[in-house]
């Protein structure tokens, strides 16, 4: 069964970050996702949750000034000690909201180390993010994102490589976080590729291209591709990581039908 989750770092922004939740809920959304939960205490962010019987699904380590264009660090030799800060504080908070996948941003390579280093930067400090995680139930995820548009000079910007660094960290509770958009960007082949990875995949992670707007707006084939996910028997969630290309509610007819089948699939397991 599809069970999409709203990303709230993208859907939503017509309202505070708090107040997300109760529009996801009221959407139908079952689940939630953003990219960071630090400018809020736990505790605050829990209240939501619960209140509103959502799950929290999936957010990332910390970076140290995303607006001015920071992407992470686990990948830089330079800032081992800030990144380890940051995965113990992602942990602390995928503890305490109960969330159990944390995205490690590998960050932009950084000018004048060899490829070399930075990868073996990034392993060492999978490894560590995944020993600290593990007695939590806490899967760690390595994420390819596009380098062509979204984030130039991302360290890991295509899935073999992002499989590469999950073999090499030898660890069982890493993941494969696979973005639709990003590997539509950089590989295409989406739906082969799902199929042959489908049992590395701990998320996924949707919006469509160009323009990285809701399913629908470009060229992705979104039903067919979705009833495929379905198909390979995915059970994880679909994090809808996308900029409305309207206001957020208008830009979810394609979602509806998702929705509607996981509600009654809830309701069913209540019964």
């Amino acid at each position: 069964m599809i069970k999409l989750a709203a990303n709230l770092s993208t859907m939503f922004t017509e309202i505070p970050f708090l107040d997300r939740f109760e529009a996801a809920a009221a959407t139908g959304f079952s689940g939630v996702e953003y990219l960071f939960p630090y400018d809020q205490p736990a505790d605050r962010i829990r209240a939501e949750l619960e209140r509103h019987g959502l799950q929290q699904v999936l957010f990332n380590t910390p970076v140290s000034d995303w607006a001015g264009g920071d992407r992470g660090m686990a990948g830089d030799p330079g800032r081992i000690a800030e990144c380890r800060r940051g995965i113990d504080q992602a942990i602390d908070y995928a503890v305490a909201l109960d969330c159990p996948r944390i995205h490690l941003m590998a960050g932009i390579r950084p000018a004048g180390i060899d490829l070399d280093s930075c990868m073996d930067t990034m392993v060492d400090n999978l490894r560590y993010a995944a020993d600290l995680a593990s007695p939590h139930g806490v899967a760690i995820l390595v994420e390819a994102i596009n380098s062509k548009i979204d984030i130039p000079g991302y360290l890991v910007d295509h899935s073999a490589q992002a499989l590469t660094i999950v073999d090499r960290a030898g660890r069982d509770n890493i993941r494969l976080q696979y973005d639709i958009y990003h590997m539509q960007v950089m590989e295409g082949d989406l739906a082969r590729t799902i199929e042959r990875l489908a049992n590395r995949i701990g998320h996924i992670q949707i919006a469509d291209h160009p323009g990285r707007h809701e399913p629908g707006t470009g060229e992705i084939n979104y039903p067919w591709l979705l009833r495929r996910i379905e198909a390979l028997g995915y059970d994880g969630w679909i994090g809808c990581e996308y900029r409305p290309a309207g206001d957020t509610l208008t830009g979810l007819d394609w979602a509806h039908e998702w929705l509607r089948s996981e509600r009654s699939a809830k309701e069913a397991r209540h019964a």
